[in-house]
């Protein structure tokens, strides 16, 4: 029976062997993403560690020019949404103004002035509102008899 005894002890040795391997790789591997995941990522090519150089960005349009609200106070006054006269300066009430454009229109209000309501105020480019040189020339020759037709 020492035979039998030896046997389950060693059973039991084996078994607690892999219990503690088994284990130590379960706190290893939960360990090791929350090792990783406390070091700054840095992408393949950034050559600089802890030096950040900032670009400044292209500074985009913030006010609009008197010139320019004068002539969209102008069309807005023109097309009943203003009243009064041009003051000539960007203003809550002609701000206000446009946003009842737009969305009268069905077009965003969050930013003032949107191109397509300079287009239909007659302020954006010919080209923009549709007069371009081909329209003109269709428009001009439509009203002439076309010599083909009888």
């Amino acid at each position: 029976m020492g035979s039998v005894s030896n046997c389950s002890m060693r059973s039991i040795l084996i078994m607690r062997l892999g219990q503690i391997i088994l284990l130590s790789t379960l706190i290893l591997g939960s360990t090791c993403p929350a090792v990783a995941l406390t070091h700054s990522r840095r992408g393949p090519t950034s050559p600089r560690i802890g030096k950040r150089t900032s670009k400044t960005k292209p500074q985009s349009q913030r006010t609009i020019d008197d010139e320019r609200a004068t002539q969209i106070q102008s069309a807005l006054i023109r097309s009943g949404y203003l009243s009064g006269e041009p003051s000539g300066h960007w203003d809550a009430e002609t701000q206000a103004a446009m946003e009842k454009l737009q969305g009268d229109n069905g077009w965003q209000t969050k930013l003032v002035p949107d191109s397509r309501a300079i287009i239909k105020l007659g302020l954006g480019s010919s080209t923009a509102s549709g007069n371009s040189l081909a329209d003109q020339a269709t428009l001009s020759t439509s009203s002439q008899p076309n010599a083909f037709s009888r």
